[in-house]
This record gives C-alpha cells, structure tokens and sequence, in this order.
C-alpha cells in the first residue's frame, strides 16, 4: 500500500515538473513593425487573379493601418502582399478555394526588406459570388494577426 502510494506521488511530481517547463518559451518574440502602408498585387498566372479580391483584401488592409495607433519606437515598414496560386471553385461541390500568399516588408526609410512572412489560406464558400469576400477577410485577418494591426469596426 505504501508503495503504491509513493509511485503514485512520484507520478504526480514528475508531471508538475514537465508542466512547468512546458511553459518556458525558448524561441523570443517576433520583431514588431509600424506598418504604416500596404500594396496588394497579384502574380500573373492562369486562370488571373480576380481584381475584386486583390481591391478586397488591400481595403481591408488599409483599414487596420489607418485605425492602429502607431509606435514612434517600432521601425516604420511598407508591406507588400503578393497573391500567388489562387484557385477558386474546386472540390466536389466546387466550394472550396485556396490561395498562397507573400508578405514582404520594407524598411521606410531605405527601401530594404526587413522581413517577410508567407502562409497559405483555404475557404468554402458554398455561394461562388462570396469566394472573393471570404477569401479576402482571411487573408486580411491573417496580416492583421502577424503584424499586430487593429481590427476596424464594421461599419453601419
């Protein structure tokens, strides 16, 4: 009984052991930029990218800058987001689509690259004439998440 007693505390101490290292971050925070304007382009590629979803995604961009209050501190940036490999209506149901997307960003002052970023989104959208909408809110959010801008409110 005592034994068993002792096995089961040891357990529970190693177990609070590894939970409290679990928590010790290794890797250090992300640098932070001012992102002070954005430009969306589109790759050219076959089938081309739709002009509502590159115009979509670089308004709601430009809204999260102009309501971010900015950092004199942060090094000020101009971010550039590249669309690449979109694909709009695959799928069995022809619902779901994907794109790539490239984000670089540029030194305010000298012109030089300072960082870059790249992810990949997918969305279903089961009205095709909402794909670009949708497609543009994730893309946006996802800029919005990496580069701490602030979320503009929805208008009335």
């Amino acid at each position: 009984m005592l034994l068993s007693r002792s096995g089961v505390v040891t357990a529970l101490v190693g177990c609070l052991a590894l939970a409290a290292c679990s928590s010790w971050s290794v890797d250090p925070p992300p640098p932070i930029y001012d992102v002070r304007s954005a430009t969306v382009v589109a790759d050219q590629a076959l089938p081309p990218v739709s002009p509502a979803l590159v115009t979509a995604v670089n308004d709601r961009v430009n809204a999260a800058i102009a309501v971010t209050t900015h950092n004199a501190t942060l090094p000020p940036v101009a971010i550039t987001i590249r669309l690449t490999d979109v694909r709009k209506a695959r799928g069995f149901n022809r619902d779901r689509s994907s794109a790539k997307v490239n984000i670089d960003a540029a030194a305010s002052d000298g012109g030089s690259v300072v960082a870059m970023a790249s992810f990949e989104i997918r969305t279903v959208a089961p009205d095709p004439a909402t794909a670009d909408e949708l497609m543009a809110e994730d893309i946006a959010a996802r800029v919005r998440s990496i580069f701490s801008l602030t979320m503009p409110r929805l208008a009335n």
